[in-house]
């Protein structure tokens, strides 16, 4: 008797570690992390965060406070960045691959902060913001976010919340003056890429 409950016992225990190693896991796939979605790193000029690449040839993003008299407060950690517009129709870009696709047709949410600098050096301007998902890198497929033009000093929080209309495998995040014909000469900031999480489509 002695020996059967102890084996029952342990079944039981082997039972509720599997489950929990299941949900563990089940909670890991529904979710999308970035690799430094906080854009940490060393503050310096034309510089691309840890973790992402640019996806416009000869711009590159700056990692702030600090270069360009921007002195915003970070909304977490320790450096945000910053994307700008110029005049002659050229913006800054970045992006990043998922380490797995998301699933067509499956609903998430992603949220991020976004703010303004009133002193980037010249550069502004209030401009917008706008966020992509691809299926190879820098490629602009499916449309999650076109802000209004940002003016605002303090982090404004965005949760998008979206259908997958493709089995993406890339997000880009870029600097939008407003229109083919707006030039601008303009800067967002962002900072605090919360990972890409499953929500319920009801």
């Amino acid at each position: 008797m002695f020996i059967n409950y102890s084996f029952n016992r342990m079944q039981r225990k082997s039972s509720t570690i599997s489950l929990f190693l299941l949900i563990a896991c089940f909670h890991l796939s529904a979710q999308h992390s970035f690799i430094n979605g906080g854009f940490e790193g060393t503050p310096q000029d034309a510089t691309v965060p840890q973790g992402w690449m640019i996806c416009e040839e000869g711009t590159t993003p700056d990692i702030l406070p600090g270069p360009w008299g921007v002195y915003n407060e970070p909304s977490q950690g320790s450096s945000f960045i910053g994307l700008i517009t110029r005049p002659d129709a050229s913006f800054e870009s970045i992006g990043q691959r998922f380490a797995s696709a998301l699933t067509e047709g499956g609903c998430y949410q992603v949220g991020l902060d976004i703010a303004q600098s009133p002193t980037y050096t010249g550069y502004n301007q209030a401009i917008k913001l706008r966020i992509w998902l691809g299926t190879e890198l820098c490629d602009r497929r499916q449309l999650l976010l076109e802000t209004n033009y940002i003016n605002s000093e303090e982090w404004i929080p965005h949760l998008i919340s979206f259908t997958a209309e493709a089995a993406h495998h890339y997000i880009i995040i870029e600097a939008y003056a407003g229109g083919k014909f707006k030039l601008k000469k303009g800067n967002v900031l962002i900072d605090n890429l919360t990972p890409i999480v499953s929500c319920d489509k009801t």
